[in-house]
């Protein structure tokens, strides 16, 4: 019995300092959808980027990478402070690792952004491929205070909806959109690199399809 039980601590113990054994859930993926559309009289919000980020992390067998990129502008629209329609551009440039320094650091970036130098077009492919955007399509109230909020989500120049829950909050003439931390399977947006499901014989050098992004956005009514 003793036995049995150390045994089951140690699986618990390898599988979070691996990749940890509770990941964020995926949010529903389907096809594009026709963006939300307000009426004239609703109020208009632009985003302050300097207060808005996306927060992203990547997982492979020997641990994980994270770190932020920014966004470029955003626009939305709400009604009474209930959030209408909207949309935010990304800038892929901006990409940033948090969890590393030095040359790691700038390497990976590199990396991450597909700019080394005869491997152009890895992951991001930034050069080709510079802005990201996520246009809404439609709320719906969801358990917990919180909602459900769907967007066509464009990454490497493929667009496809996707759904996760966010908190909005009202404070003054501030809207904060603050969503869950969620995946998304980035094969599903033709980022490949490294991925098990596309390439043969990685061995243990793979990287997770599954890529976690948390959305943090402030805007002012204009």
């Amino acid at each position: 019995m003793k036995k049995q039980i150390l045994n089951i601590f140690t699986v618990v113990a390898l599988c979070t300092a691996v990749i940890g054994c509770k990941k964020a859930k995926e949010a529903s993926t389907s096809d594009a959808e026709a963006a939300a559309v307000s009426e004239s009289t609703t109020a208009k919000y632009v985003a302050n980027v300097s207060e808005s980020t996306i927060e992203w992390k990547g997982f492979k067998p020997t641990g994980t990478h994270n770190g932020t990129v920014n966004i470029e502008s955003g626009i939305f629209h709400a009604d009474n402070g209930a959030l209408q329609s909207g949309t935010f551009l990304i800038n892929m440039k901006s990409i940033s690792a948090t969890d590393v320094e030095g040359d790691q650091k700038k390497n990976l970036e590199a990396h991450l952004m597909g700019t080394v130098a005869g491997k152009e077009g890895d992951f991001f492919d930034v050069n080709k491929f510079p802005t990201g955007a996520f246009e809404i399509t439609g709320t719906q109230a969801a358990e917990g205070g919180k909602t459900m909020l769907s967007g066509n989500l464009t990454l490497k120049g493929n667009k496809h909806n996707v759904t996760f829950p966010v908190t909005i909050t009202n404070e003054g003439d501030i809207m904060t959109i603050s969503s869950d931390a969620f995946t998304i399977d980035r094969t599903q947006w033709g980022i490949n690199y490294g991925s098990k499901s596309v390439f043969d014989n990685l061995g243990d050098k793979f990287i997770n399809d599954d890529m976690e992004l948390k959305i943090t956005i402030k805007a002012k009514k204009a």
